[in-house]
């Protein structure tokens, strides 16, 4: 069995690397709040992730096969339709994804 020196030891340090691993991304971010190339990503990034989202959803949808992408491309625009009328991604996704649950189980299933 260790010492008791050697587990206060070890404890103090993990409670030194867990404070520290906590502290240190607000330490980082206070600079890069007023950063030019942190405004312009903030700006032009959830754009660019949600177009990836996009292609990466559509990528195995087959227009040969009967449903002919309806669901996916129905679903995609109500996605998108929630989300000008709105401005809520979470209303917008939920709506989206939805719609082609039920499109794929109960219209076109």
């Amino acid at each position: 069995m260790p010492e008791s020196g050697y587990l206060l030891a070890a404890v103090a340090v993990m409670a030194i690397v867990t404070f520290a691993l906590r502290a240190i991304p607000f330490a980082v971010l206070h600079p890069l709040r007023s950063s030019a190339l942190v405004g312009y990503l903030g700006v032009f990034m959830p754009a660019g992730i949600m177009s990836i989202l996009v292609v990466y959803s559509l990528k195995n949808v087959s227009i040969t096969v009967p449903a002919h992408g309806l669901p996916e491309l129905l679903a995609v625009a109500a996605t998108a339709a929630v989300h000008l009328w709105r401005k809520n991604a979470v209303l917008s996704i939920v709506v989206g994804t939805g719609l082609y649950v039920i499109l794929m189980n109960w219209v076109f299933g």
